[in-house]
């Protein structure tokens, strides 16, 4: 199947093709940051894991809130995405996703809930590509270039975002939704 000829930029999303049989990267959907001549980096948006905020950052309190793994390169590692501009030395993806910022005025404006655990998202570690390396994998067929918006960055369930990013896609692309995570299990 061709892939579509655009070019990955901060703010695409990679959908792992059903081949792709990394740990980190099966079925998985990865929200770019950044992409310039240095590199690539992003995070995995579609993989919590069991531990909450709380029990891996002193001092964040606030209950409930999920983490998820965000790639394989420095896991010891806490990144984050939100929809507040007005995080200090924050970076924008995309209008109305910012990156990073300042992680004591994160955790003050989660305490006075001026953001709301909805309004953000915690990642261990991040998914990295030295230059071209994204290029190749994309030309191996490793991955789908992809658009996303803010609300499905946010707000989607991690559970089903891979199968229906691949369904909004079209039908060629629509049948590999229900690829099993392990073959060998089919």
């Amino acid at each position: 199947m061709e892939k579509p000829r655009t070019k990955p930029k901060q703010g695409s999303i990679l959908i792992s093709e059903p081949s792709l049989r990394d740990f980190y990267f099966r079925q998985s959907v990865v929200l770019l940051a950044e992409h310039n001549d240095e590199g690539t980096f992003g995070v995995i948006i579609n993989k919590p894991v069991e531990a909450r905020l709380k029990d891996i950052l002193k001092g964040f309190t606030t209950s409930d809130i999920p983490v998820y793994l965000g790639g394989p390169v420095k896991t010891d590692s806490i990144f984050y995405i939100h929809t507040r501009e007005d995080v200090a030395e924050c970076m924008p993806i995309m209008q109305g996703l910012y990156w990073g910022g300042d992680l004591d005025s994160i955790r003050d404006m989660l305490k006075k809930k001026i953001i709301l655990p909805g309004d953000i998202r915690f990642f261990l570690g991040y998914s990295g590509w030295s230059p071209n390396q994204l290029d190749r994998e994309l030309k191996e067929k490793s991955w789908v270039l992809s658009q996303t918006t803010v609300q499905e960055v946010i707000h989607a369930h991690p559970e089903t975002l891979w199968r229906n990013y691949l369904k909004n896609m079209g039908q060629d692309y629509a049948i590999w939704a229900n690829f099993p995570a392990d073959p060998t299990f089919n």
